[in-house]
């Protein structure tokens, strides 16, 4: 979404759910690949994916009616809460395969990320990961490949909702989906080579430099 505005020029309004598609189509790609690597578990996916889904659709409602330099705060908050996240220890890779609480929480926090990821264009996959291993019991590969099929559920469905109501500018969509497709097999061949934990704070630092400067620069 950053790049959208800032580099590329598109108002807010036009960003947030171009970058929906872009995320949603990228997230879709992954997602295919963790299903074959046998890292996706569907019944925690249609635990969550209802929720998320509302949630999405009401956040990109919610979207549509408040002032673009609200949705842009907000946005660097969860991305200077993303980044602290980063930091802080994983949760333990070692967690039961299945759900493990209430359903009423589970619908909660698929609702909350859902309601985020349509508001301000972001996946949400920081939440859904730590959501998936405490809620639903899940090891840490198998709710990152869950989270994927979640995000892009929660990308569809707030696009449809933005869709009639703000302008997509498909061509720019989907020259920065073709890049990111080939980001994506090219982080999956390089990221074998880098440590994990390297690799864990040098994104959380390039999340607190994006949120920092979304939240000096605003508008």
């Amino acid at each position: 979404m950053p790049v959208l505005h800032y580099v590329l020029g598109y108002d807010v309004k036009a960003s947030i759910p171009m970058s929906l598609v872009i995320v949603g189509l990228t997230s879709g790609f992954g997602a295919v690949h963790h299903w074959r690597a046998g890292n996706v578990v569907w019944r925690a996916a249609l635990s969550f994916g209802p929720a998320a889904i509302v949630g999405s659709v009401l956040g990109a409602e919610l979207g549509l009616k408040v002032e673009p330099g609200v949705q842009l705060t907000i946005f660097a908050m969860i991305m200077l809460a993303a980044a602290v996240s980063m930091l802080l220890p994983r949760p333990s890779a070692d967690a039961a395969t299945g759900l493990s609480r209430p359903i009423f929480f589970i619908s909660l926090i698929g609702a909350a990320v859902g309601a985020i990821t349509g508001f301000v264009g972001v996946g949400g996959g920081f939440l859904y990961v730590p959501a998936l291993v405490v809620l639903g019991g899940l090891p840490v590969k198998q709710a990152i490949g869950t989270s994927l099929v979640l995000i892009m559920l929660s990308c569809i469905a707030a696009v449809a909702r933005y869709h009639g109501s703000v302008a997509f500018d498909w061509r720019a969509i989907f020259i920065f989906t073709a890049v990111a497709f080939v980001g994506v097999v090219a982080g999956s061949r390089l990221v074998h080579h880098v440590s994990q934990h390297a690799l864990r704070r040098g994104f959380a630092v390039f999340l607190l430099a994006v949120g920092a400067f979304v939240l000096l620069r605003g508008r």
